[in-house]
């Protein structure tokens, strides 16, 4: 295996044997370092020189990572002959405590705070790693006292912890540290003393030998041997059984790898005839293509004309939405206004009750009054008439007195005397019953308009009744073009075309522009000696309109205009707009007011009688 700093080594400038030069100080004046003295100097300027740069700095990092591991393979190698010297300088059959460890003895203690205290383990540690003894951890005993005075040293399992361990046990006998010094010296207060935990430690009744025994086995290094001879040979049978199924496996893949071979010779050949015959209907398919493209481009071009005019018409249809979107507005503005007049009349309806029953009776007694004055001025008038007469045959006869002259004859004077005497009666007679006509005139039409004003109110306050009701004289209903709007659009908008049409009609016959009707003369009553003419206006069936409103809408349309036309014409034939009268709505006609009157006191009745 090559080493990942290959290629550096070269670059080292070695002066000598023992001294060496920086390869990447060339361009200063060069230090000369021993082999250690240039691993600290590659270490201090790969740890961060303000006065380097990154390169400058990666590659001293490179040359010392290069040396630390020249040095542990020197070191591996070199243990490696110390290992094997010990391992024959040993009693293979002398018991040492596994995993292999060291006992410390005659560790400082002081008495603090009724106890004993002494250093920490990781103390003994640092101290025992600085003199290269590699140990894994060193652990202080402790009694019922503190601090025992006894540590334990963790080494490594393998045999490497082995070394160390005997290299520490060596190193403290030469200097008269050892398990020997340490009974029988007698001044042994300030040295530490060392050696390896063997089988008399491992028995020993204190708290080393309860350590071991808890955590630790006695092992000989024949024993050892034993072990790892026995897991090697299973590691090497395993190893041989893994590699005759490799190659068992091997062989497999080889002949899978050669029918793979033949197969794939063969799908070669399967490929290009596939290939072939690929090209030939990839020929044809594009002979085929183009003229289909031709039919493609055709039928695009027609289908191009076709969104064209769709698109037009689609955009008229946007523009009729709109106008008809317009058109609702304007028919929802109207309704919303109608629906809070509508809504304004009920919230006042209790109160305009109370207003209209006494409203009603003195209307009621206003109307008995008017109808008794009614008949005496029928009769005045009778009277007045018969007067009349009477004067002119006076007069007549006065003037046949005169033309005969009195020829001295005493009785035609009297006579004449007392014609015009009569005549004069007669004319101051008639003057008075001029006033009492002119005042009964002006009281007829002072209750006329009480009347009318009364008529108003109750047409105001009887919107929402049943029976005697208001309705919309020259008005339509959507009802009534609703057939003819099923008829013409079979869509799901007939209501909507049916509120158009509605719309668009009721419009237009609210139109003084248009004339549809035509007025004729008939013959009215007679009074005396008086004959009255009247006009009638009736439906001019030549219009244009008329007509075509019946052919395109049906008769029911048709009826619907013409009813509204002649309402119109009857009830607002100046205005040309839409007036609310009292309606009977069970019988079809115009309500009076005595009906109206009547049917709110019977709705009063009936509401105390609920209420009771």
């Amino acid at each position: 295996m090559l080493s990942p700093f290959e290629g550096i080594e070269p670059h080292i400038i070695r002066v000598s044997d023992d001294e060496y030069k920086c390869p990447y100080c060339t361009h200063k004046t060069q230090q000369i370092f021993r082999f250690k003295d240039l691993l600290q100097h590659a270490a201090g300027i790969s740890q961060g020189s303000s006065k380097r740069n990154a390169k400058d700095r990666g590659r001293h990092l490179g040359l010392k990572k290069y040396i630390q591991e020249i040095n542990a393979v020197k070191n591996s190698s070199a243990s490696e002959v110390d290992n094997r010297a010990l391992h024959e300088s040993c009693d293979k059959n002398e018991l040492y405590v596994c995993p292999w460890m060291g006992i410390v003895a005659n560790v400082p203690v002081q008495w603090k705070n009724g106890r004993n205290v002494g250093p920490s383990g990781s103390k003994l540690r640092d101290m025992l790693r600085n003199e290269r003894f590699n140990p894994v951890r060193v652990i202080s005993l402790w009694n019922f006292k503190g601090h025992s005075g006894y540590a334990i040293i963790e080494f490594k399992c393998e045999w490497l912890g082995l070394y160390d361990a005997l290299r520490f046990e060596k190193a403290y006998e030469a200097r008269h540290q050892g398990k020997r010094d340490y009974f029988w010296d007698e001044e042994n207060v300030d040295k530490l003393y060392g050696w390896v935990a063997r089988e008399g430690d491992f028995h020993t009744d204190n708290v080393v030998g309860d350590y071991l025994q808890k955590h630790g086995d006695l092992k000989s290094i024949a024993q050892r041997q034993n072990e790892e001879k026995i897991k090697n040979s299973k590691l090497l049978s395993q190893l041989e059984n893994t590699l005759d199924a490799q190659n068992r496996n091997l062989k497999e893949m080889e002949n899978k790898c050669k029918e793979t071979s033949i197969s794939l010779i063969n799908v070669i050949g399967e490929k290009d005839k596939m290939i072939q015959a690929f090209n030939e209907e990839r020929r044809k398919l594009q002979q085929s293509a183009s003229g289909q493209l031709e039919k493609v481009l055709q039928e695009h071009g027609r289908i191009n004309m076709q969104l064209e005019v769709q698109r037009k018409k689609l955009e008229e249809e946007e523009q009729e939405l709109k106008e008809r979107e317009a058109q609702n507005e304007n028919e929802n503005l109207r309704l919303n206004h109608e629906k809070k007049q509508n809504e304004m009349a009920i919230l006042k309806l209790k109160r305009a009750d109370e207003k209209m029953l006494l409203l009603a009776e003195e209307h009621k007694k206003e109307k008995e009054n008017l109808q008794r004055k009614m008949i005496d001025l029928e009769r005045e008038l009778d009277e007045k008439q018969a007067l009349e007469l009477e004067i002119r045959r006076l007069a007549g006869s006065l003037q046949v007195v005169k033309h005969m002259g009195d020829d001295g004859d005493k009785d035609m004077s009297e006579k004449f005397s007392a014609i015009q005497k009569e005549l004069e009666e007669k004319e101051e007679e008639l003057q008075d019953l001029d006033q009492l006509s002119q005042a009964l005139i002006v009281k007829e039409r002072k209750c006329n308009d009480e009347l009318q004003e009364a008529r108003k109110e109750l047409i105001n306050d009887q919107s929402a009744r049943a029976i005697i009701g208001v309705k919309r004289m020259g008005g339509l209903s959507s009802k009534d073009v609703l057939p003819a709007a099923k008829r013409m659009y079979s869509d799901s908008k007939t209501e909507l075309r049916a509120v158009e049409l509605c719309t668009k009609w009721e419009s237009r016959i609210m139109d003084s522009n248009w004339h549809p009707l035509k007025i004729i003369q008939t013959e009215g009553g007679k009074s005396v000696k008086v004959c009255v003419s009247k006009t009638e206006a009736i439906l001019n069936e030549e219009d244009e309109e008329l007509a075509q409103l019946r052919i395109k809408l049906g008769e029911e349309a048709y009826q619907a205009v013409t009813t509204a036309l002649l309402e119109m014409n009857e009830y607002n034939p100046s205005g040309r707009y839409v007036t609310s009268e009292l309606w009977h709505n069970k019988e079809q006609r115009r309500a009076t007011l005595k009906e109206g009157i009547a049917y709110i006191i019977k709705q009063r009745s009936t509401l105390k009688s609920k209420r009771r």
